[in-house]
């Protein structure tokens, strides 16, 4: 990347840039980067880890995962998911109230580091601490590395913004799309634990780049917002001891008894994550300093949030279900060239990058035309697109009995559909989130709108526990249906959502 920073030809004087932005967005855009390659990495060899028994003879695949059903492994893997989202929240607090943002994600940078190096371990006890290391750091991360590429720039009119937070998204999709080539096909076709502990040299690589280069980032990211008092930070030491006890005291009472199971984490977990953003909305929606406007958009946000879960639930079970069927239901050659089944986890932020400039240009062009449709409209097509592409999955799970295995492309446009259904509920999500988000709640409703891929994963995972064959065909069905009927709903009551959200467009 040296080679992508040029001085500003206005002064010799002026410092280097990246892109003609500040000189910081490269270590934030590479820091990202490979934090996103080692997550998206470990992602995509998740499932195929869980469901690995002993090694094939016949075919020579290796063994050595966890050998849990098909069921088990959705659950965990939604559960997983569910709780990246769900500790970005705890995340931006500990950046806002007790270390900054540049500490925060330094700290979670050896975090996730540790957590990858503890999946590279054998044994079940060292994947669950590496998977709750991976989660808690990733969390911390999330919620703070983007602050940081806010406080690059002079505020929210400097023209560059926009920019900058394209390039940053560039990392991010960049990562997530080189990941699964590397540490997918080294993991799942040679050695599990090597696989992970290519993801721990990527978190590594990223750690020390943004190491090296904090002296590039705006000192704002060092400081504290809102720095926690004296007594208000023995107060929550004290909950949190009193809480790590408790938990410890029930779960060792449990395993002495002899009663432990993997639901006794997996289910408490799940609850979590449908019942904390009901609660969070719901303590929103219940504040008196509200004024009525911001009442009447926090009841209008109900709607969009309802229908992001529905949208994510489907969505993230790229990782999952479809993965599963990747592997067992699907060729792996084209025009005999063989590939990994964890290839097709790049296809996502491959179709991303070449789809979200088209998707910008659209959104433009229709707008100087008076014809973009407008938020409520574009929540409805990704929830169509979303069930369109299980209506799609059915088909190939159709033809595929036996030893049958169908065609890669169909895998190729189920995620293609998929895709095109993300960018019009992501970007237009996060950006009405900013738009409706109550005055008193600004800085907290981002965390607020990750809790919906929280509640979409744990309905997933719920489902999956409660013994549901995610796998089958009349759920596939049931799901697409679903959110397909729920895209209608939306379209239909567009006119009364848009009355409640006020002045938002």
């Amino acid at each position: 990347m040296a080679s992508s920073l040029t001085k500003d030809s206005a002064s010799p004087a002026a410092e280097k840039t990246f892109f003609g932005h500040p000189r910081g967005l490269a270590t934030l855009f590479m820091t990202e980067m490979w934090e996103r390659f080692s997550y998206y990495g470990m992602r995509a060899l998740l499932v195929y880890y869980l469901v690995s028994g002993g090694a094939d003879a016949a075919t020579g695949s290796q063994g050595g995962g966890l050998a849990m059903t098909a069921a088990t492994t959705t659950a965990i893997y939604s559960v997983y998911v569910s709780m990246v989202y769900l500790m970005a929240m705890p995340g931006g607090w500990f950046g806002d109230r007790v270390w900054g943002a540049r500490k925060t994600v330094a700290i979670a940078g050896f975090v996730i580091m540790a957590g990858h190096l503890s999946l590279a371990l054998p044994g079940q006890a060292m994947f669950f601490v590496g998977l709750v290391l991976v989660a808690a750091g990733s969390g911390l991360l999330k919620a703070n590395i983007s602050t940081m590429v806010g406080h690059l720039y002079d505020g929210p009119d400097d023209p560059r913004r926009d920019g900058g937070f394209t390039l940053f998204y560039i990392g991010i999709n960049l990562g997530a799309f080189v990941a699964p080539f590397i540490v997918g096909t080294v993991g799942k076709e040679h050695n599990w634990h090597l696989g992970f502990a290519l993801a721990a040299v990527g978190m590594a690589l990223g750690l020390t780049q943004f190491l090296i280069g904090t002296k590039h980032l705006s000192p704002k990211s060092s400081q504290v917002p809102n720095p926690l008092t004296p007594e208000e930070r023995k107060a929550v030491l004290t909950k949190v001891v009193l809480a790590v006890l408790g938990i410890a005291v029930f779960y060792g009472a449990v395993v002495a008894l002899g009663a432990y199971t993997l639901n006794w984490a997996l289910v408490p977990l799940t609850l979590a994550g449908l019942l904390i953003p009901i609660a969070v909305l719901a303590r929103i929606k219940r504040d008196k300093d509200l004024s009525g406007a911001e009442q009447s958009k926090m009841t209008a946000y109900i709607w969009f949030f309802i229908a992001a879960a529905v949208f994510w639930m489907i969505y993230d079970q790229g990782g999952s279900t479809l993965s599963l069927f990747a592997d067992d239901k699907t060729a792996d050659t084209v025009f005999g060239f063989g590939f990994s089944a964890t290839w097709y986890q790049s296809l996502n932020p491959l179709f991303v990058m070449a789809l979200a400039p088209v998707f910008a240009w659209l959104w433009l062009w229709l707008s100087r035309k008076n014809q973009e449709p407008n938020t409520i409209v574009k929540f409805a097509m990704g929830l169509v697109l979303i069930g369109a592409s299980f209506f799609v999955f059915i088909v190939p799970m159709g033809m595929a009995t036996g030893d049958t295995k169908v065609s890669p492309m169909w895998l190729v446009s189920i995620y293609m559909i998929q895709t095109i259904g993300e960018l019009c509920v992501s970007p237009v999500g996060l950006s009405v989130t900013t738009k409706m988000a109550p005055q008193k709640y600004a800085s907290q409703m981002m965390g607020v709108w990750f809790l919906a891929v929280t509640a979409g994963d744990c309905t997933t995972s719920l489902l999956s526990i409660g013994g549901v064959d995610l796998n089958g065909t009349w759920v596939i069905g049931f799901q697409a249906a679903a959110a397909a009927l729920a895209g209608f709903a939306v379209y239909t009551y567009r006119k009364k959502v848009q009355a409640l959200m006020g002045d938002v467009h």
